[in-house]
């Protein structure tokens, strides 16, 4: 899990296990290789795997649920199911649309709870390498940030879901539908119709020249 020190923390019945400082991690070992030795109950192959993924997932959820301190939470739960379901991995190279939607639920468990007290288009946004096409120029999130997070928040739950996971996360349509639980087709509608939605939104921007 998360712990409110930023710290990795997994509770077994005997120990609690830290992962503290953070460290340069090489991709000498594979996802594959770590799952398949969390899988037999290697807690530090789990936590290195957590500490590839961590940042991912809670900027997934930061954008779904709007709350920064509901992101982290829901963070930790996500991490700690998925330990604990990790023997129920029939591949392991489906791991990240696994863990997305172990997330997915998670977020969507809380929506049914109660109603985000924080818009997404009230959060500062997170700086990312990924760009956005305004007017047929790239622009970073960083020049539109409020703007972005603005017309993001603006979007249905369904199609800010599916921009998150194929403009900031990067699935492909098949892996969405994994994560989502619905056809492709569902997929690439919700996403389409969102990225309509921001041309418009987004589109004076490129009439001023922003690029």
């Amino acid at each position: 899990m998360i712990g409110s020190a930023g710290r990795i923390v997994f509770l077994s019945t005997a120990n609690v296990y830290f992962h503290g400082a953070r460290v340069l991690i090489f991709r000498a070992v594979e996802d594959a290789d770590l799952i398949r030795q969390a899988a037999r109950g290697g807690v530090e192959s789990y936590n290195l795997l957590v500490s590839r993924w961590e940042k991912r997932v809670y900027n997934y959820l930061l954008r779904i649920v709007g709350n920064r301190e509901d992101a982290l939470d829901l963070a930790q739960d996500v991490f700690l199911k998925a330990y604990q379901n990790l023997r129920k991995l029939e591949d392991a190279q489906r791991f990240g649309p696994w863990l997305y939607r172990i997330a997915h639920n998670e977020a969507y468990t809380l929506f049914r709870k109660r109603k985000p007290e924080v818009g997404v288009d009230e959060i500062p946004p997170e700086t990312t390498g990924a760009g956005v096409t305004v007017g047929g120029s790239s622009v970073f999130p960083a020049e539109l940030s409020l703007t972005v997070a603005g017309a993001l928040g603006r979007l249905s739950d369904d199609q800010r879901e599916a921009v998150v996971l194929k403009i900031y996360q990067g699935f492909k349509f098949e892996e969405m539908a994994e994560i989502l639980s619905c056809p492709v087709s569902t997929v690439k509608s919700r996403l389409y119709s969102a990225l309509e939605l921001l041309k418009a939104e987004l589109a004076p921007l490129g009439t001023r020249g922003v690029s």
